[in-house]
């Protein structure tokens, strides 16, 4: 079972606002990137988001903590 969700499941990434009005995009794959999804976070806010077969890239905008696989960066600064 455990194969079965990680083949389903794509990278997550977890946002914390550090200010309010922090704008969350996300972008479709495929021939034409167009956004699919957006959200606003105020300060303290966490959004938990994934990366999944329609959702190649997330747009954030306004200063924020992302952690991820990668590490922790800092948005807006």
């Amino acid at each position: 079972m455990e194969w079965e969700r990680d083949r389903i499941s794509g990278d997550f990434v977890v946002i914390k606002a550090e200010e309010n009005g922090v704008n969350i995009m996300g972008l479709t794959r495929g021939k034409d990137t167009k956004f699919h999804h957006t959200e606003k976070l105020d300060k303290g806010e966490v959004l938990l988001a994934q990366f999944t077969e329609i959702t190649s890239a997330i747009k954030i905008r306004g200063k924020a903590l992302i952690l991820c696989r990668h590490g922790e960066i800092h948005s807006g600064e």
